[in-house]
């Protein structure tokens, strides 16, 4: 079984260095997993990623109901970051336009912003 990471590459610093985010990566491809998401958990280790792909770019809600932690959301259209978000435990609410979301642990992706690109790779 291959492993999947989460990448993170900026051209703010003039180069295009790749940081690894994540090097345990969940993919929730059905609706029960994307429905489920982070709930009922009792916490993410660092490193960990849970990624959400939908089939077009459209509005993309999140909510923190049954999680009792707070994580990084990230929004992106094809690899693009859009927008991201410290969603706070049980009462963080967010939403932006995404074909593909990430949720991580609450810090990681502070180095990330609006423009950057963020791939999955084995």
């Amino acid at each position: 079984m291959r492993s999947v990471r989460l990448v993170h590459r900026s051209d703010r610093s003039g180069g295009s260095e790749e940081i690894v985010l994540a090097s345990d990566v969940d993919v929730a491809r059905s609706a029960f997993e994307q429905g489920r998401g982070l709930m009922f958990r009792r916490s993410i280790p660092d490193g960990y990623a849970l990624v959400f792909p939908f089939d077009a770019p459209d509005t993309q809600w999140l909510h923190m109901l049954f999680v009792p932690f707070a994580i990084d959301a990230v929004w992106l259209v094809d690899g693009e970051v859009q927008k991201t978000k410290r969603l706070a435990p049980f009462v963080g609410l967010g939403r932006g336009r995404a074909d593909t979301v990430i949720e991580l642990p609450a810090g990681a992706a502070d180095s990330v912003a609006v423009g950057d690109e963020l791939r999955l790779v084995e």
